[in-house]
């Protein structure tokens, strides 16, 4: 645990550099302060997904215990929607301790949680949930690159980078499958729409495996259109961030996407990434 805490302080000092800040998230240790775990749920109306809307239905709840000891055995079907949810002992607030499990994950992992969870505070990113976390999921997995860089560990590097493609390859992916899940509920009932959608997953090999198994134990039917757009939620910018990482350092597209204005919507939000591409590209000229 004393390494992991010298990891935590760490990372938010490199995170300083590239203009993260800091946040008070996992600066303690559960040998410090009593450890509090999230359950958080999302619900979606059944046949539909959250294409340009906030889910219908987000919530977290809180418990003063770690993860490990709170397994959630099993989710009622609440009628009319989809219900898919998490655990996690990691989240964007000062109570988040680092436990022994998360001193045991791999090392790009909790680098990339601790710059994942300063990028959500409000300093960093004000925007509602689905803005804001489409925008900070690839912010993390960059920063956790370039802090592997700075300090010169190739073989996490090549880990990090490796993890980095998947999750490109994974919201691309994604993005195609929504994208037929859609037609499919515009064409077909609900019930008839999650078998047809369910049996196009495994064509998208990279993102079939993330689904699987963070929805293991939970009821594939129920969860579709939640855990899509859960995902969704997460993975939307992704390709798109990174392709503007290409193009400019990774301080300046910090820099430029917190300027996002705080009430951004989907439309908005799209159409401030294509001028930050217009903008990077004829600066690259």
């Amino acid at each position: 645990m004393q390494e992991t805490s010298q990891l935590i302080k760490d990372v938010k000092a490199f995170g300083k550099t590239i203009g993260i800040e800091p946040t008070e998230a996992l600066t303690r240790t559960s040998q410090e302060s009593a450890p509090l775990s999230m359950l958080w749920l999302w619900m979606q109306r059944v046949g539909t997904l959250a294409l340009q809307q906030p889910m219908d239905i987000h919530m977290a709840i809180g418990f003063g215990a770690e993860r490990e000891r709170l397994k959630i055995e099993q989710v009622y079907r609440v009628e009319g929607y989809s219900v898919y949810y998490r655990q996690g002992n990691e989240f964007a607030d000062a109570r988040s301790a680092a436990t022994l499990a998360f001193a045991e994950e791999p090392l790009v992992r909790r680098v990339k949680v601790i710059l994942h969870e300063d990028l959500h505070g409000d300093q960093n990113f004000p925007q509602r949930w689905e803005i804001e976390e489409a925008l900070v999921t690839p912010l993390g997995s960059l920063a956790a690159l370039d802090y592997f860089r700075f300090t010169q560990d190739e073989k996490n590097l090549a880990n990090a980078l490796a993890s980095f493609e998947e999750e490109r390859a994974l919201s691309r992916e994604l993005l195609d499958l929504v994208s037929q899940a859609a037609k499919v509920f515009a064409q077909e009932q609900a019930e008839k729409g999650k078998q047809r959608i369910l049996e196009l997953l495994p064509a998208y090999r990279i993102y079939a495996s993330h689904f699987e198994s963070q929805v293991a134990g939970q009821h594939r039917p129920t969860v579709l259109e939640a855990k899509l757009s859960h995902d969704l939620a997460y993975f939307r910018y992704f390709d798109r961030v990174a392709r503007l990482a290409e193009m400019t350092p990774l301080k300046t597209l910090i820099e430029d996407l917190r300027r996002l204005p705080a009430d951004a919507d989907h439309q908005s939000t799209d159409r401030y990434l294509e001028s930050l591409a217009a903008k990077y590209s004829k600066g690259a000229l």
